[in-house]
C-alpha cells in the first residue's frame, strides 16, 4: 500500500463510529478473557483431582496441556486470518468466543486428563479471541490512534486476567474445579452475544485484483522488518510462558501453602494484571506520540529484570511486591506490538498480517510450558524465570535492528 492509500485509509476510518465499536469489543474481550481466565489459578491442582498422582508429572501434564491448544492455534491462526480478510473480521471473534464457550464447559465433564488434552486440541483449533478482536478493533482504528486503541483493548485483556483466576480461585475453593469450568463457558458465551449485537463492520470484501496487489502472503513477507516482528512474538511468548505452567506450584513452594492455593494463586495474578491495566492504555497513548519502537525496548528491559526478582522471592510478600511491579513494566508490551504490526501492515492484509502473529504467539506458547514445565521438573521451580529474563533482553535485538518503523 502506498503512503496515500494508506492516509485515505485512515481518513475513511476516522469518520466511522469506531469509538462505539471499539467500546463494545473492549467489554467484550473482557469477558472472554475472565471465561479463559477462571480456571488458570487451578489446572495443575484440577490435573491431581482427574487421576494425575505422581508429583514429578504433574508439571509435565500442566506444560502439554498449555501447549496443546497453542499447538493447534499455531496451524490454524493464519487459515482464520486469512479468512478474515476475504469474508469480514466480526465472525472471526463471534467463531472464537463462542466455540470457546462451549468447549470450555465440556473441560468440566470430563473423567480424565486424555480427555482434558483432546479438548485443549479442539479449542486451540476453533478459539483465538485476543488475535480475532485484534484484528477487527485495528481495521476500524484510525492510525492515529492505534497505539491508544490497542493498549485499551490490552487493558481489557490485564483486566480480564486480574478477575478472572481471582474469582475463578475463590469460586473454585467453594465449589469445586469441574463447576468453575462450566461458569467460564457461560462468561465465555456473554461475551460472544455481545460482539454479534454491539460490534460494527463496515466490511467491503476486497477484490480479487486488489487481493493478488497487496495482499498475499508473499507481499507480507516481503515488507523490511515483517519477518523480524514475527521472530519478537514468538521469542517474547516462548520465554514468558515457560514460566506460566509452574507459577501455581512456585507459589505453593514458596509461601509453603497447605489450604487456599487457587485463591492465593488467583490474588498474585490479580494484582500483576491490575497494574499492567493502569500500565497498558498509559504507555499505548505515549507511545503514538513517542514513538512504538522506543517504548518497547524500554518496556522489555525492565520486564526482564522482574522476572529474575521472581526467582529471588522467598515469600509471599515478597513475590507480591514483585507482581506488582511485573504489571507495572509488563503492561506495556503487546500493545506496543500489535502497533507495530499495524503500522508496518496495509489494512486490507491485517487478518493474516494478525494471524500469522497469532500463529508465532501460539508456537511459543506451545513450546514455552512444554520447556518451562520439563525444566522445573529436572532443575526446580527458579531456574525457568531466569530463562526468561535472558530470552526477553535477547528479543531487543532484532527490534533495534532491523524495525524500521516506530
Amino acid at each position: 500500500m502506498t503512503a496515500t492509500a494508506k492516509e485515505d485509509s485512515d481518513r475513511d476510518t476516522e469518520t466511522t463510529p469506531w469509538r462505539s465499536t471499539l467500546l463494545v469489543m473492549c467489554v467484550a474481550q473482557l469477558f472472554s478473557i475472565v471465561g479463559f481466565a477462571f480456571v488458570l489459578p487451578f489446572i495443575p491442582f484440577y490435573i491431581r483431582e482427574i487421576g494425575v498422582t505422581d508429583e514429578k508429572l504433574v508439571p509435565v501434564w500442566s506444560g502439554i496441556l498449555l501447549a496443546a491448544s497453542s499447538l493447534t492455534m499455531t496451524i490454524f491462526a493464519p487459515i482464520w486470518g486469512f479468512l478474515s480478510d476475504r469474508f469480514g473480521r466480526k465472525v472471526m471473534v463471534e467463531r472464537a468466543m463462542f466455540a470457546g464457550a462451549f468447549i470450555t464447559m465440556a473441560m468440566g465433564m470430563i473423567d480424565n486428563v486424555y480427555q482434558l488434552l483432546v479438548l485443549r486440541l479442539i479449542s486451540g483449533a476453533f478459539t483465538g479471541t485476543i488475535s480475532a478482536s485484534i484484528s477487527l478493533v485495528s481495521s476500524v482504528l484510525p492510525g492515529t490512534r492505534m497505539g491508544l486503541g490497542l493498549g485499551l483493548m490490552q487493558v481489557a485483556v490485564f483486566l480480564g486476567m486480574s478477575v478472572g483466576p481471582w474469582i475463578g480461585g475463590m469460586i473454585a475453593d467453594i465449589i469445586g474445579y469441574r463447576l468453575t469450568f462450566i461458569a467460564g463457558g457461560v462468561i465465555l458465551l456473554v461475551g460472544g452475544l455481545l460482539v454479534l449485537i454491539g460490534a460494527k463492520e463496515k466490511f467491503i470484501r476486497p477484490s480479487a485484483e486488489s487481493l493478488k496487489q497487496g495482499g498475499s502472503m508473499k507481499t507480507l513477507f516481503a515488507m523490511p522488518g515483517f519477518i523480524s516482528l514475527l521472530v519478537v512474538f514468538f521469542i517474547f511468548h516462548f520465554s514468558i510462558n515457560i514460566a506460566i505452567p509452574i507459577l501455581p506450584l512456585f507459589i505453593e513452594e514458596v509461601g509453603h501453602l497447605k489450604t487456599r492455593v487457587a485463591s492465593t494463586t488467583g490474588l498474585l495474578l490479580a494484582v500483576s494484571g491490575a497494574t499492567a491495566c493502569i500500565s497498558a492504555a498509559a504507555i499505548g497513548y505515549l507511545s503514538d506520540r513517542k514513538g512504538h519502537k522506543k517504548v518497547l525496548v524500554v518496556n522489555l528491559f525492565i520486564t526482564s529484570l522482574m522476572w529474575i526478582a521472581h526467582a529471588l522471592s522467598r515469600n509471599i510478600s515478597q513475590l507480591l511486591v514483585v507482581r506488582i511491579l511485573f504489571g507495572f513494566a509488563a503492561g506495556g508490551n503487546l500493545p506496543t506490538m500489535n502497533a507495530l504490526v499495524g503500522k508496518l501492515t496495509p489494512r486490507e492484509s491485517y487478518g493474516k498480517a494478525y494471524g500469522l502473529m497469532a500463529s508465532m504467539t501460539s508456537l511459543g506458547m506451545t513450546l514455552g510450558p512444554l520447556f518451562g514445565g520439563i525444566m522445573a521438573s529436572y532443575a526446580g521451580l527458579r531456574w525457568p524465570f531466569v530463562i526468561v529474563s535472558f530470552l526477553l533482553s535477547f528479543i531487543m535485538i532484532p527490534i533495534i535492528l532491523r524495525l524500521k518503523v516506530q
